[in-house]
């Protein structure tokens, strides 16, 4: 059991080496691009639910 647990810290060790990270910019523009499409995405449910809650008042 200790044996299978030093080999599994041992294969995580070598597989963060082969990861590559983003640079400090990078993960700044990715941030960007996700915080302006989450507020576009809730804008948008904002005017459908504004437009069907009109319609089903309208209607009602």
């Amino acid at each position: 059991m200790i044996g299978r647990l030093k080999a599994f810290g041992q294969d995580v060790v070598r597989e963060m080496q082969k990861v590559s990270w983003p640079t400090r910019e990078q993960l700044r523009e990715s941030t960007v691009v996700v915080v302006v499409t989450c507020l576009l995405l809730a804008a948008f449910t904002w005017i459908v639910d504004t437009a069907i809650t009109a319609v089903l008042r309208f209607i009602f």
